[in-house]
């Protein structure tokens, strides 16, 4: 009976070393951070089931993304694209500003960097790593049919060689290379910007985030102003609505949004990007309640897109963030 408990644990060792990796891989290819994980643990159940039938001809990390990508292809078999608002609608003036919901399952979901960033110690490894799990980056993968994006982030992300991947997904090097060619081309036309955003934070960014949070915790819509693109993007996920540049994000926020007055920004990792929890005033309860995860984007030392998600029931758990703060100075 020990040797069987043994065994069993070190199998289960052995699969946890795999388990962030393998949620980065199912995040990109499904952009939700639930289904994700669903993913994964699907694939530690069937690898943990099937492993005496594991004969070893392939190492254990491919065998596993073997088995995460069929688990993600069946997963989007029903055609699910993830997206952001304005991958759906065009921007609204803010004399239209409507807040239409739409399902959870319509929307490319954040994800923390815990989660979906492995531990690595090469700088370029680690900068390609944030960058392939950025929303923008993300997004455009969901344009892409479901094996083509398989093939990309493999041997674009993960630098596996062209054989590798058709050996994983048993087909020919050929083919690989053809779906490859027709994803760059896709992406190359995608109406959403994949490069350019400004990679691990230095000390000018550090401190363009501390004026930030100043800026966004006085409600100082100047000193705000003063830190966004004039053609800066505000999406707030569920709702389908969105804001192009300074004066609609601004004026949003002092009429429909000025309940966020007085709010507080718990700092957070998402997206390999700059991100905060959002905590109003709970004028019932006194102290703040959860009301968002922003996820920020910053290029040549502007902010350039705040992406607000609303549902915290599914993401302050997620980040493992408090649904409640106690009254604190500013």
């Amino acid at each position: 009976m020990s040797d069987i408990a043994g065994t069993t644990t070190e199998l289960d060792v052995r699969l946890e070393k795999y388990r962030v990796e393998l949620t980065g891989y199912c995040y990109r290819m499904l952009g939700s951070a639930f289904e994700a994980e669903d993913a994964v643990q699907d694939t530690m159940v069937r690898a943990w089931r099937s492993f005496d039938k594991f004969e070893g001809r392939s190492s254990l990390r491919s065998w596993l993304y073997r088995i995460a990508t069929n688990v993600c292809l069946d997963m989007l078999n029903a055609g699910n694209k993830r997206a952001r608002p304005m991958d759906l609608t065009a921007a609204a003036p803010l004399a239209q500003a409507a807040l239409t919901p739409r399902p959870d399952n319509v929307w490319l979901e954040p994800m923390p960097d815990s989660r979906v960033l492995p531990t690595v110690h090469d700088p370029a490894e680690a900068a390609v790593a944030r960058e392939s799990v950025r929303l923008a980056f993300v997004a455009a993968l969901q344009q892409l049919p479901a094996k083509q994006r398989a093939v990309l982030i493999l041997r674009e992300v993960l630098a596996w060689k062209a054989q590798e991947v058709a050996e994983l997904l048993d087909t020919s090097v050929a083919s690989v290379n053809s779906a490859l060619q027709r994803a760059r081309a896709t992406l190359a036309e995608a109406p959403v910007e994949t490069k350019g955003a400004d990679s691990e934070l230095d000390e000018e960014h550090q401190a363009l985030l501390e004026r930030y949070v100043a800026a966004f915790e006085g409600y100082d819509m100047k000193a705000l102003t003063a830190l966004l693109a004039e053609d800066a993007i505000m999406t707030m996920p569920p709702f389908d609505l969105w804001l192009r540049g300074t004066p609609d994000i601004t004026g949003f926020m002092t009429t429909i949004g000025a309940s966020c007055a007085d709010s507080r920004l718990v700092p957070v990792e998402a997206n390999g990007s700059p991100a905060f929890a959002h905590y109003k005033p709970d004028p019932d309860n006194g102290g703040f309640a959860p009301w968002a995860v922003q996820v920020l984007e910053i290029s040549e030392g502007r902010i350039t897109g705040l992406h607000c998600f609303l549902d915290t029931a599914r993401y302050f758990p997620l980040f493992g963030l408090p649904l409640h703060l106690d009254d604190q100075p500013a």
